[in-house]
């Protein structure tokens, strides 16, 4: 029988596919290697593709290094079941039996090596994983570092995923439209139905699955009615067709649910989760699921915030929720990711000690204990939205007796909307590497989500996903950075910005050295620029409202006269110390607490985040905060017209489709961010009265 896979037919995809054929391949280029001693030493490893066991995701591996390799070397290697020869060997411990030395009680369930083993003229590459999904990445890392050009003479490589769950979550509605998403419509559904053309899922499922992804919920968190059907038998058999698709590549497929389902497609009159019938239907329901869907991963839950129904109109908690749904999966070895952005949004924000910031950890810290085991507590790495900067949550570690994972946002929403360019991988490597100081020193936020500072059951990291149906999968083709990045922090978070940074140029651009060079200065920068000429020291939002895209000083939503900001005559910044503020200082562990508390010691990046100063107060560079806005904003343009004359450079040196999209990006980019240096400048020259030291131009 064929697979779900082998049976998708020809589409639209193939056309982008033959027109758009580096912009779509995104960073699996494949493309022909040209240097001859490389080719010849690379055919003495890659003639033959063993595989010594059957399944649908060694059948993907073997699939995928077929196509690298015939793209790459201009041969097709020949099949075989046997390793009796000269090739790459596709094997798990199950099936390897004594073919190398490989201890694999250092792997753990997604981990692999991959081994360069010659005997006289025999020379064989092992990719040994310690599952099926173990041998699919060592055959993608295989691919990388051809696509680098790396020498696979010495290979010795022993690499484990240092984060049990690696997911994203799509935003996509089923009619279609992405919330945030800014690269077209939808890949999954179409006018309220799935589309019938499911082959472009295969393709994004390659892309995930290359840097490790093992996780996808595939709609929206926000459930709308229609959504709410995608856990019933009208669409349950095209959840389990999609699911076979990710399936193939490693990837198990989770569901955003609607917490009122009971009362939406259940005709019951309550959801209260204490209520006996409503937790038998749940059962009755995940039962159903995994009749579909055997390993189906799990419900994705957002409730009782911006007026998505929760346990709260019964006079429940979160833990009540949470665990009515983690005990109808629980048979199948489901998991609840039970979302924390929860916090009034109907609030007296004029009333200065109300602070959203504290919202999460008020909420879920009193909990701490009373959560099921297969319950994740999901919390954004910061406590406000994804903002371009702001404090790291203090949850990260407060909850020793719960699951937690960390969200980000790939999607930039706040940083661009992949109009502008905003590489990411700086900003949630602060993230990951930030000391929450919860057992001490040393307790990063990378030990809280990978499990290992208090051995929790399941954890991990998660992001909204930025891809859309847009030829270049991102809008901005150069936003595939920031999913190949999110991708390779997941599996590892101690790589580098450079090293990650340095991979996917080589992947997606070639080895061209000024390539290299050009583009990982513009990446590295770049978040760095963005901020400069949007939102300073840390103070956030500035956005029109709904849309969140350029500048409006007053206007989020939520938002009366500034109080996202406190700005006035005199000056500007949200108070949350414990003395004179919000107390949201205080929900930090010690050290970091003391250390935000205070003016002097708060970092100046986000001082306006903690503390509300004059205008005229000093940072620790000795220049005072009106002119560091002032001087930030004139340098942001100045830095953005940077990236357009940096990618010039390249004219002669990219395909011209890539070429071109980038470049009209980079010009946009430049031309906007004279919007927000003029009108955050005007905004805090009006109301601070004092001029530019300099007596350049603001309106």
């Amino acid at each position: 029988m064929k697979s779900a896979v082998e049976n998708i037919s020809q589409s639209t995809t193939d056309l982008f596919k033959a027109e758009h054929k580096e912009s779509y391949a995104a960073w699996l280029q494949y493309k022909n290697i040209d240097d001859q001693a490389l080719v010849n030493e690379y055919k003495q490893w890659c003639g033959t593709i063993s595989t010594l066991e059957a399944s649908v995701v060694i059948e993907s591996a073997k699939k995928e290094l077929t196509l690298g390799i015939s793209s790459m070397l201009g041969i097709e290697p020949n099949g075989s079941s046997e390793p009796l020869q000269s090739g790459i060997v596709i094997a798990t411990k199950d099936t390897f039996g004594d073919l190398a030395d490989v201890d694999f009680d250092q792997l753990n369930d997604d981990g692999y090596v991959i081994k360069a083993v010659t005997a006289g003229d025999k020379k064989q590459i092992f990719l040994l994983g310690k599952s099926h999904s173990g041998a699919l990445y060592a055959a993608f890392h295989l691919l990388r570092l051809m696509q680098n050009r790396k020498s696979l003479q010495q290979l010795d490589i022993l690499e484990n995923s240092k984060n049990q769950l690696r997911m994203l979550n799509q935003w996509d509605n089923m009619d279609g439209s992405i919330e945030r998403g800014y690269a077209g419509n939808s890949i999954f559904y179409k006018d309220n139905q799935f589309f019938e053309e499911l082959n472009r899922i295969e393709d994004y499922a390659r892309l995930l699955s290359s840097v490790g992804i093992n996780g996808i919920a595939i709609n929206n968190v926000n459930v709308h009615k229609v959504e709410t059907d995608l856990i019933t038998s009208s669409l349950l058999p095209k959840v389990a067709e999609v699911a076979s698709i990710f399936r193939a590549y490693g990837i198990k497929t989770f569901l955003s649910v609607n917490y009122a389902s009971t009362i939406q497609i259940g005709n019951l009159s309550t959801a209260d989760p204490l209520d006996p019938e409503v937790r038998q239907w749940w059962k009755n329901k995940a039962e159903e699921i995994y009749s579909y869907i055997p390993d189906f991963g799990g419900f994705l839950v957002k409730a009782d915030s911006e007026h998505r129904p929760g346990p709260f109109t019964y006079g429940r908690n979160h833990a009540d929720g949470a665990n009515m749904l983690a005990e109808a999966l629980q048979p199948f070895d489901g998991i609840v990711l039970w979302r924390c952005f929860v916090y009034n949004c109907l609030q007296d924000w004029r009333d200065r000690s109300t602070d959203r910031a504290r919202a999460a950890y008020d909420h879920f810290k009193p909990l701490d204990g009373e959560f099921h085991e297969n319950v994740i507590l999901q919390i954004k790495n910061g406590p406000m939205d994804f903002q371009v900067r702001e404090g790291v949550s203090p949850l990260f570690g407060a909850m020793e007796n719960t699951n937690q994972m960390l969200e980000f946002q790939v999607t930039q929403e706040y940083t661009g909307q992949q109009r502008h360019l905003c590489y990411l991988v700086p900003q949630w490597k602060e993230v990951l590497d930030f000391d929450t100081y919860a057992k001490g020193k040393g307790s990063e936020v990378k030990k809280v989500v990978d499990g290992s500072l208090f051995q929790y059951k399941y954890s991990g990291i998660t992001a909204v996903s930025n891809i859309g149906n847009d030829y270049n999968w991102t809008g901005h083709t150069l936003a595939q950075a920031n999913l190949y990045g999110f991708g390779r922090l997941t599996w590892n978070p101690d790589l580098s910005a450079e090293i990650i940074t340095d991979e996917w140029i080589g992947q997606t651009f070639g080895q061209d050295e000024l390539v290299k060079e050009v583009v990982s200065k513009m990446l590295l920068k770049s978040w760095s620029i963005y901020e400069k000429y949007t939102s300073p020291l840390g103070v956030g939002w500035m956005v029109n409202p709904h849309h969140h895209y350029g500048p409006n000083v007053d206007g989020y939503e939520y938002d009366v006269w500034g109080t996202y900001h406190f700005a006035d005559w005199q000056g500007v910044g949200v108070d949350r110390t414990v003395k004179t503020g919000t107390g949201y200082s205080s929900q930090y562990f010690k050290e970091n607490a003391d250390m935000y508390e205070e003016l002097e010691t708060c970092p100046d990046e986000l001082l306006l985040f903690f503390h509300h100063v004059p205008y005229t107060h000093k940072l620790k560079s000795g220049i005072t905060v009106i002119q560091h806005i002032y001087n930030t904003h004139f340098e942001g343009v100045e830095e953005a017209e940077g990236l357009v004359e940096s990618w010039l450079q390249l004219n002669d040196k990219i395909d011209q489709e890539r070429f071109n999209d980038i470049l009209n990006r980079l010009q946009g980019q430049a031309n906007h961010s004279k919007e927000w240096r003029d009108i955050i400048n005007t905004y805090f020259y009006r109301k601070s009265g004092i001029k530019d030291e300099q007596n350049r131009k603001i309106y």
